[in-house]
């Protein structure tokens, strides 16, 4: 099972792999040298991190995912509906929307989204 907690780094460099996948390892220091200033110690340390969290794998030396970017996001706002919203849905729009004026096109895709579920579940 794949633990979503993250953190923010850590989604940082996963956010890297996903993006480059599949990467040699050797690539993912650079990458991670140039734009997290990071040592190759603190890449390797992240990436067994998120291999043994079930994010990533890391196979003679290619990096890849174990799951897609949108998969994992999909997943963790799951679990932030169920962890704080007690799985409502509604609840959770609502609170997502209290403080954010929709424009009429936003409604509208959402509104686009509930029909095209319930045409799907009919």
């Amino acid at each position: 099972m794949i633990d979503f907690e993250l953190g923010a780094v850590q989604e940082r460099f996963a956010d890297i792999v996903w993006a480059n996948e599949p990467i040699g390892s050797g690539e993912l220091v650079k990458i991670c040298d140039k734009e997290l200033n990071w040592k190759k110690p603190t890449t390797y340390t992240v990436l067994r991190k998120l291999c043994e969290k079930g994010l990533l794998k890391n196979e003679d030396g290619i990096v890849t995912s174990l799951i897609s970017k949108e998969q994992f996001y999909a997943a963790k706002s799951e679990q932030i509906v169920e962890d704080s919203y007690a799985g409502s849905l509604p609840a959770f729009v609502a609170a997502f929307i209290s403080n954010k004026k929709l424009t009429a096109k936003e409604a509208e895709e959402i509104q686009q989204m509930i029909d095209a579920f319930k045409e799907k579940n009919k």
